[in-house]
């Protein structure tokens, strides 16, 4: 659910971004969050080098879980 989403949760995204050079499917973390509901989000390569911050609704991001071999979603 888009309202679970907070600061530091990696997500996807949900639709391209053209202007920023995104695609559907790549892979962020929330770093700010605005009090219209709005997120930034910030794209970093695998060497966790920058290269996009964007601001987005969040229903434009589907919230990523990892689960450890206990079972439990983190």
């Amino acid at each position: 659910m888009e309202h679970d989403l907070k600061l530091l949760d990696v997500v996807a995204l949900l639709v391209d971004i053209p202007e920023s050079k995104l695609r559907k499917g790549e892979v962020g973390t929330i770093v700010e969050e605005f009090e219209d509901g709005a997120v930034e989000v910030e794209f970093a390569d695998k060497r966790g080098i920058a290269y996009a911050f964007v601001d987005l609704p969040k229903s434009k991001l589907l919230a990523l879980h990892t689960v450890d071999v206990s079972g439990e979603v983190v």
